[in-house]
């Protein structure tokens, strides 16, 4: 015979009672955050708002400028279409004018960006594996010239490099903005810091237990691990390399080695100098055809690039 259940007014009969009273039971919340269902912040999202329109309202005005004659860039208004649409003329004329000297700027840049960030992001996949694989003498050193080489600006070493290459006889030529390219500080960084948890000691040791050599424990073993940090290497590289302005100033005089930041430039200042011919629309479409590569260069690359910037930021 079950034992009648002792109710204390305005408690339900089910709720759990221990040896000195009721148990209080928990108040459930009403708003359970996850990682599926994160937490909204309004400040958060306003300031997010603010820096995506600081970063695509340049990008708008560009491409609706580039849709504009000479004469609509100064009778309408910044963010909206002139009456004529004159993006494909524009477009053509860049390509035409000064006898075509557009096509061999961007050759130039293509040929910087391949040699001088290409040649970079090899040296600095070298550099970190071996940096972070292998235990040699000088290895700090080598840590503490690597951290005080990456805050030094680029700028500061532009004129000692300039009266270095000077002496050698290298100013004026591809070569004086090549060779300094080969340099990246941060890449060499940034590849040393993904080697060290991308690459399993374990997974080397075995490939040397099997015969592999160095080399080809490298390239068989490490490389393909190293995919995304490479990918975000070259991506950095790339972009200084495709955006530098200071260094090809000092070094080259000669248009004709110009790459397409320092010919842009040219073009820009034409309508100052003496009997010049104002072509800012030629400028604003050249400026838009400089950034295609590299947008679509992130778009299409941006899974690898992302995962080797968070590379490292889980210890497991």
């Amino acid at each position: 015979m079950t034992s009648p259940v002792a109710t204390v007014p305005g408690r339900s009969a089910a709720e759990p009672s221990g040896p000195s009273g009721p148990v209080p039971r928990l108040r459930a919340s009403r708003h359970r955050h996850s990682a599926d269902r994160p937490r909204r912040s309004v400040l958060l999202t306003v300031l997010t708002s603010l820096v995506l329109l600081y970063s695509l309202v340049p990008l708008v005005w560009l491409a609706v400028s580039a849709t504009k004659t000479q004469e609509g860039l100064s009778r309408s208004a910044g963010l909206w279409f002139d009456g004529d649409f004159a993006l494909w003329d524009n477009i053509a004329e860049t390509f035409t004018y000064d006898d075509g000297v557009f096509t061999r700027w961007l050759l130039n840049t293509l040929l910087y960006v391949g040699l001088g960030a290409g040649g970079a992001t090899f040296l600095a996949v070298l550099g970190g594996y071996a940096l972070a694989k292998f235990d040699f003498p000088g290895r700090r050193a080598v840590f503490a010239v690597v951290i005080g080489a990456v805050a030094v600006p680029g700028t500061a070493l532009a004129v000692p490099t300039f009266l270095m290459f000077s002496k050698m006889g290298l100013t004026n030529t591809p070569w004086a903005v090549i060779i300094p390219s080969l340099i990246s500080p941060f890449g060499l960084y940034l590849m040393w810091v993904f080697a060290t948890e991308a690459i399993p000691a374990e997974l080397m040791e075995a490939a040397r237990i099997d015969g592999a050599g160095e080399v080809r424990t490298f390239f068989t073993v490490a490389l393909p691990l190293l995919a995304p940090g490479i990918v975000t290497v070259l991506l950095f590289t790339m972009v200084a390399t495709w955006n530098n302005y200071f260094l090809p100033l000092v070094m080259l005089k000669d248009p004709d080695w110009y790459p397409l930041t320092l010919g842009l430039n040219a073009w820009n200042q034409q309508a100052a100098t003496a009997g010049g011919e104002a072509v800012f629309n030629l400028v604003v479409t050249g400026s838009l055809l400089t950034i295609l590569p590299l947008v679509v260069a992130f778009l299409l690359l941006q899974k690898y690039w992302q995962s080797g910037l968070a590379a490292g930021s889980v210890k497991e």
